[in-house]
């Protein structure tokens, strides 16, 4: 169990750095497999247990309860995940759970009602840690924001921008889509803060969007760890079309190719009709 106290704001929006109040995370629940596969090298984790630091030696790691909450409003967050996936979250909201893939909500089951009950200590004991900390805010990491496409864009095909922003701590941040200079909000979805190694986070932020040559887009994130706005600029790479002079060129260049074997074959196989039909001598009578 780790708990860990950052300074946020209003939900939604990052705050300035001068409101005062808090976040409370509960450190991960870990479940690992400590015998890798045979013939695989297994990953070094390390796993906090009260103030020790022990090592351990893993291939699989699954992280089960991971819980945010903000002081302010009701948000806040509990997730479960394995091997860095998220398998479900929790809708603090509408109080239920939300799997993943909806394969899993065939095969596994988990009661929301224990994530609300989670949420309601943290609520309770937050105000005696923060006391506790003496208010002290949280180091401010610097985000990594890296923008592709899921798959090679051609126009007029439908395809997905992916944002994916790294090193977040605290997870409390604003990602935003925006399409030559404009916020979109229609075809976006995003991921719950999923927990690293090092108990930063990442997020990624997905955007469905039709390709075309009059549009680019930028990955807007902001962030207590940014002096300013961060903006990620994308545009489709599109190879341009070949002009008709250079249809042409290719055109003939793969016709005289074509001549070219035609007669170099033509060649090879009277030669070797000749080799193998030897002319025969008449011997005196």
């Amino acid at each position: 169990m780790r708990c860990s106290l950052a300074t946020v704001g209003i939900p939604g929006q990052v705050p300035n750095r001068k409101d005062i109040t808090y976040v409370l995370m509960l450190g991960r629940s870990v479940m690992s497999n400590s015998l890798p596969p045979h013939g695989l090298q297994p990953a070094r984790t390390f796993l906090p247990w009260g103030f020790s630091r022990q090592e351990y030696w893993t291939d699989h790691v699954g992280s089960y309860g991971i819980t945010i909450y903000q002081s302010y409003g009701p948000s806040g967050q509990y997730t479960h995940e394995f091997d860095g996936d998220e398998q479900f979250y929790v809708d603090l909201e509408k109080k239920e759970t939300v799997w993943k893939l909806p394969l899993f909500s065939r095969i596994l089951s988990f009661d929301s009602q224990f994530a609300l009950r989670n949420i309601a200590i943290m609520k309770t004991h937050v105000d005696f840690l923060t006391k506790f900390s003496n208010s002290t805010a949280a180091t401010n990491k610097v985000p990594e924001v890296t923008v592709f496409s899921k798959s090679p864009v051609m126009l007029g095909q439908p395809n997905t921008l992916i944002c994916h922003v790294d090193n977040i701590f605290p997870p409390v941040i604003n990602i935003t889509w925006l399409r030559n200079g404009h916020s979109v909000t229609e075809g976006v979805s995003e991921t719950s803060f999923l927990i690293k190694s090092d108990y930063s986070f990442l997020k990624i932020k997905y955007l469905t969007f039709l390709p075309s040559d009059d549009d680019i887009y930028d990955c807007k994130v902001e962030h207590w760890g940014l002096e300013e706005p961060l903006l990620k600029h994308w545009e489709p790479e599109i190879p341009a079309p070949m002009s008709e002079l250079t249809e042409t060129v290719v055109c003939a260049l793969g016709l005289t190719m074509g001549l070219v074997g035609i007669v170099v074959g033509t060649i090879f196989i009277i030669q070797g009709l000749r080799s193998g039909h030897p002319s025969r001598h008449q011997g005196p009578l």
